[in-house]
């Protein structure tokens, strides 16, 4: 960065971003279990694989967070998504390789990886 206006710049495309999830009523929500039961199974470096893989993709519609704790500590760690119109999809037992492989075919090509899901895990 050399200049002010580089800047402002910098501050102008983070603000549109940021507007563009806030106003995105239909965007997926892709939501970490964050909590010290997540976190201790390796949960940051999932949210981080999630969130690089999806920056790399250039996915606008995809919001990913994380959240506290989902209430399956044994199955940590946990993502879920959510997409408007469908059923809520429960990935457990995650790590940054599957995280990938989630947003390369379930965000990208809309196909769930079953064997990923809470009920092949169970």
């Amino acid at each position: 960065m050399k200049s002010l206006a580089e800047l402002q710049a910098i501050r102008d495309r983070a603000r549109s971003q940021v507007i563009l999830r806030e106003n995105n009523d239909n965007a997926i929500r892709v939501l970490v279990g964050m909590a010290t039961c997540g976190i201790a199974a390796g949960a940051r470096p999932v949210l981080n694989a999630m969130v690089e893989e999806v920056a790399k993709r250039g996915l606008a519609n995809v919001t990913v967070t994380q959240t506290g704790c989902i209430g399956i500590c044994q199955f940590e760690p946990v993502v879920e998504i959510v997409t408007p119109g469908q059923e809520k999809v429960t990935y457990v037992k995650m790590t940054p390789e599957k995280a990938v492989r989630v947003v390369n075919d379930h965000l990208v090509n809309g196909n769930v990886v079953t064997e990923y899901t809470i009920g092949a895990n169970s």
